[in-house]
């Protein structure tokens, strides 16, 4: 029978831990940790994002700034608001919401950001810190991911994995996690390119969805007994529903959970350990930062 890799449970855990971190630094006298957020335009994703970001830093005692800017911002503008951001004292880490307005050039923007400061992990320097297996802040996605399994005891030792998806923010990085020393993965990425891939994913003992495409995994392509990661989120119409509209993964799971060991949810499964791995690592920068 299948099993949940709860994710909303776990991050309920997590956030607790974290908020009695914060009680014991606050009764010291010290100030609490500070995550900014910065978010260009109106997107509606973009807004539920900050949105719930923010109420989880306000949940574990984290003070909270969020600098909203209009869609016709300039970069030039959003980018002296980085360096404002890079250099004030009281701000231990912040994030820029992707996606960005088509006139912003999202690499030059995640450049500017200071590496001390990018709890997002998506930085060169960051990014480079992890692939190296140094200390760095990790993406928080691929974070969370590798949080689920270590907190359910999933067997990850000399499995093979599959990665659906090669992205910087997901695929490529989780691929680089759960292939080094602690998770010691075999790891293969497929991509739009792969050839023969339901053959690929069948061999698979641990998949991860991240290709982008709302369910996309059947059954066909996943063996008895795996564990499946499902990174997707997409809002399709449904009339039923109050707000309008249904969340589905990248996974077809009215398909796929019969025949799985361990199964994330959508929604509740790596969303929530996505916004508490940036607190974790928003943490971690307070840490740094209180220490220079």
């Amino acid at each position: 029978m299948v099993q949940l890799l709860d994710g909303k449970a776990t991050s309920l855990q997590i956030k607790e831990e974290i908020a009695n971190e914060v009680r014991q630094l606050t009764a010291k006298g010290m100030r609490p940790p500070h995550l900014a957020a910065v978010i260009v335009g109106t997107d509606g994703a973009s807004q539920t994002y900050v949105a719930n970001k923010e109420k989880s830093s306000l949940e574990v005692g984290f003070t909270s700034s969020v600098y909203r800017f209009s869609e016709q911002t300039s970069e030039e503008e959003l980018l002296r608001s980085i360096d404002f951001l890079n250099n004030d004292p009281d701000i231990d880490g912040f994030i820029v919401q992707l996606p960005l307005p088509k006139h912003i050039n999202e690499q030059h923007v995640i450049n500017a950001i200071s590496p001390d400061k990018d709890v997002d992990g998506f930085t060169p320097i960051n990014i480079g810190r992890m692939v190296l297996g140094e200390d760095s802040y990790v993406p928080a996605t691929p974070m969370g991911i590798c949080t689920l399994l270590k907190r359910y005891n999933i067997e990850t030792a000399g499995k093979h994995c599959v990665v659906l998806g090669r992205s910087n923010i997901v695929g490529t990085p989780i691929a680089n996690l759960l292939s080094r020393k602690g998770f010691d993965c075999t790891v293969t990425i497929c991509h739009s390119k792969t050839k023969n891939l339901a053959e690929i994913t069948r061999q698979a003992d641990i998949l991860i969805a991240a290709i982008g495409k709302p369910e996309f995994v059947t059954a066909d392509m996943v063996k008895e007994g795996a564990v499946l990661v499902d990174v997707g989120i997409h809002r399709i119409p449904d009339d039923t529903k109050k707000s309008g509209c249904r969340i589905i993964g990248d996974v077809k799971h009215s398909q796929v959970d019969a025949k799985c060991s361990w199964v994330t949810p959508v929604p509740g499964g790596v969303g929530p350990l996505t916004i508490v791995s940036l607190m974790e690592n928003t943490l971690k920068a307070y840490y740094r930062h209180m220490k220079k």
